[in-house]
């Protein structure tokens, strides 16, 4: 993996250049084809800003970001570049503008690489629900790498950019960082503006970083967090400087949540590095305790009404008539909306919006959908308590780690390796996965921390004094 923070001292140092940096990491890609991390690299306009980013540097006016090559994952707006959602029915679609994450980047002078792959929509704790085939984890490579970002996750571990961009609606930035060993956060809802995000959930989805070290992520975080007039959902609250980092050893009040290491699912070796850590806190004077949360067992349910719910409304507008894909055999208005949708979605996507759909129905939403938001707001109601008396809580980001391709063919199966990260959007707290753990197949593991509303800084500062204490 290679990080912003040391390019950057190598940029400074003359040692190596924008320009040569994007295209070794162009060969990367090229050499590391088999992963399908990429569904198109931008070979052609990365190159041309790497010549204007160095072209800045040398005239002392570039970015922040100067020089940081950024992978997109496939469900986040580019200008006149193609936007598919990994998904057939968007095949060959341009976007007309970008998304408000991705401007901000330009104008700290990132340099944009490519698509990257992922699940269908964002639907998918694994990788394999992309049209364009599943991504490899290029630890192990007959292993998922988690998903729906997992293409985002795979690409830093591979060394195929400095950091990428993921969406986070159920887990979808956490569990594939977990599963291939990279930092993944998801910041608070509201905190950086959806406008340019292809929407799956609406109340839960947030763009975030995945990157190889917490200095890049807290400086790609500053740089998107703040208010938006295109989403009305983001944030006016003031932005921290969030890369200026603290290694903070401040005594905090930490809450281990008791449910997940007690959880039958829950791989043995991840419970025991979990109590270990609790114990190694404890040990640097912290305030730690063990907490249940009662609910665990009700948050994939509440997740799964509310987001396929969701989910059903916003993919509505793919209808063989506006944009995107249109079947040739359709005959009529009625079989342009039937055919289009049947042959342009693939099995989730169509599995979700039929869940959706369902529990929207006039005869079931108050048996479902009403009772799932009155579900959420209790998970609320209770995370806000446990944080009124700490500062963070610590839970494991996954119940296992990366599992074989194919191996889970079950729905409910899949659906239940989001057991742990699901809370954090249902809450709509910040929470960041951190490689902190490595088990004894090989395979790394994350730990979750998730802080109070809006305290990004302060996860970030514990997040580095995390990783410099295990």
């Amino acid at each position: 993996m290679t990080s912003y923070s040391e390019f950057k001292n190598l940029l400074a140092n003359g040692e190596t250049s924008a320009l040569a940096t994007t295209q070794a990491f162009i060969n990367a890609i090229a050499s590391k084809k088999h992963l399908n991390v990429f569904l198109e690299v931008f070979e052609e306009s990365a190159l041309a800003q790497a010549k204007l980013v160095d072209e800045k540097i040398k005239s002392g006016t570039a970015g922040k970001l100067a020089g940081m090559v950024i992978g997109v994952k496939d469900n986040i707006c580019i200008a006149d570049k193609k936007v598919s959602a990994s998904s057939k029915i968007l095949e060959g679609f341009e976007s007309l503008f970008s998304a408000t994450a991705i401007q901000r980047l330009l104008k700290e002078d990132a340099i944009l690489i490519g698509r990257i792959n992922c699940d269908e929509f964002a639907m998918g704790s694994s990788n394999e629900n992309s049209a364009y085939g599943p991504v490899l984890n290029p630890l192990s490579e007959d292993l998922v790498p988690g998903g729906s970002s997992g293409g985002s996750a795979a690409a830093v571990a591979a060394g195929l950019c400095h950091a990428a961009l993921g969406s986070d609606t159920g887990g979808s930035i956490r569990q594939p960082a977990s599963f291939c060993g990279v930092y993944g956060l998801k910041p608070t809802y509201g905190r950086v503006s959806r406008y340019g995000l292809i929407a799956y959930g609406s109340s839960l989805d947030q763009i975030g970083p995945l990157t190889s070290t917490i200095e890049d992520s807290a400086l790609l975080l500053e740089v998107m967090v703040g208010a938006d007039e295109f989403d009305t959902t983001a944030s006016k609250k003031e932005v921290d400087k969030y890369s200026n980092i603290l290694k903070t050893s401040e005594p905090k009040k930490v809450v281990f949540l008791s449910d997940p290491i007690e959880h039958p699912n829950t791989d043995p070796e991840i419970v025991a590095a979990t109590k270990n850590l609790s114990e190694k806190l404890q040990a640097e004077g912290h305030q730690v305790t063990f907490k249940p949360f009662e609910l665990l067992e009700h948050l994939v349910p509440c997740y799964n009404v509310i987001s396929n719910a969701e989910a059903s409304s916003n993919l509505s507008r793919y209808d063989g008539v506006h944009y995107g894909y249109r079947s040739a055999d359709a005959e009529d208005l009625e079989s342009t909306y039937v055919k289009s949708r049947s042959e342009g979605f693939g099995w989730e996507v169509k599995r979700r919006i039929m869940l959706g759909t369902f529990v929207l129905s006039a005869g079931y939403y108050d048996a479902y959908f009403s009772k799932a938001q009155k579900v959420r707001r209790l998970i609320q109601n209770y995370t806000n308590q446990l944080l009124a008396d700490a500062d963070f809580i610590i839970y494991p980001t996954t119940p296992n780690t990366a599992f074989k391709i194919g191996a889970k063919t079950d729905p409910i199966e899949m659906y239940l390796q989001d057991i742990f990260t699901v809370h954090a959007n249902l809450s709509g707290n910040p929470c960041i996965s951190l490689p902190l753990f490595k088990h004894s197949n090989g395979m790394p593991f994350g730990m979750q921390l998730l802080g109070k509303h809006f305290a990004e800084k302060s996860l970030l500062d514990f997040s580095n004094y995390l990783i410099h204490t295990v």
